[in-house]
């Protein structure tokens, strides 16, 4: 890309297949010509806010990315409609989790840009001695060859129907590099490795699991009169072998979006309450 001193790498991982994913962030925007979009940029500067895109270089290879993900590419690629692993499971993930029966890739050699955004992105390397992972449906951006994501029911009927999760989510397994869509930047995100213990949180804002890791959603106490009295309600649940990624921020920017939400952060503490429900 011309004028990389634009930008800054903050993440950057490599497949096996040679396949490079960086995350670029732009250092200013400088070039609003509107006084309104001016004064939002200036204080988006100040406040440390910055845009950011992905950039996928590949070689004879191909990536997976969501519709209306592509910005732009340059090279001898080719954008071809894939059932993402046959036809069963382009019917499964049309039938189960709603989304389209094709999915996109993009074939050959080239440099791929992803849509800009002010939010954040998360890469994570999948490996089959570390086993899937589970992630919410909207967090899955894109992700190199190698990788099988599928749509998957939960296991429970407490964790469909309280978890805040929704009845699916998305199972990323194989060999590769997923590209995540965070709620939080990437500093801010805690990983908890669990040897046969168990993880609760209250709220939705843990953002993935170790594809071994048990989820439910259970009472914080162990009667429905302590519950109710503890101000806690139902928790959500991990449990097992692996590793569960939470973003304890989440709830913090989710009640600053508010009106009064700093004036709800002064005051006494209680449940950042993201989603997970109880009735």
């Amino acid at each position: 890309m011309d004028k990389k001193n634009e930008f800054e790498v903050i993440e950057s991982l490599e497949s096996k297949d040679g396949t490079k994913i960086e995350i670029l962030q732009y250092k200013e925007l400088k070039g609003s010509s509107d006084i309104g979009t001016a004064e939002s940029l200036y204080f988006a500067n100040q406040s440390g806010v910055r845009l950011k895109m992905v950039h996928i270089k590949i070689s004879n290879s191909h990536v997976r990315i969501e519709p209306g993900a592509l910005y732009y590419m340059k090279g001898q690629l080719e954008i071809r409609a894939s059932t993402g692993g046959g036809f069963m499971k382009g019917l499964a993930r049309m039938m189960v989790s709603g989304e389209s029966f094709f999915v996109n890739e993009i074939h050959g050699t080239g440099d791929i840009y992803l849509e800009p955004t002010f939010g954040h992105f998360f890469l994570h390397e999948v490996t089959k001695e570390e086993g899937g992972i589970i992630v919410d449906k909207t967090l899955f951006y894109g992700g190199t060859t190698g990788l099988d994501i599928t749509a998957m029911m939960q296991k429970n009927v407490s964790s469909a129907l309280f978890g805040g999760e929704g009845f699916f989510q998305t199972l990323i397994k194989g060999e590769g590099i997923a590209i995540l869509y965070s709620p939080v930047p990437n500093e801010e995100i805690i990983k908890y490795e669990l040897t046969g213990d168990k993880l609760s949180v209250d709220g939705n804002f843990a953002l993935m699991r170790s594809e071994k890791i048990n989820f439910r959603a259970e009472k914080s106490s162990k009667s429905w009169i302590a519950t109710s009295v503890s101000g806690e309600g139902l928790l959500q649940t991990f449990e097992g072998n692996g590793f569960v990624w939470v973003a304890p921020t989440q709830g913090v920017y989710e009640k600053l979006k508010k009106i009064g939400g700093f004036r709800d952060l002064s005051g006494p503490t209680g449940s950042m309450n993201t989603k997970t429900k109880s009735n």
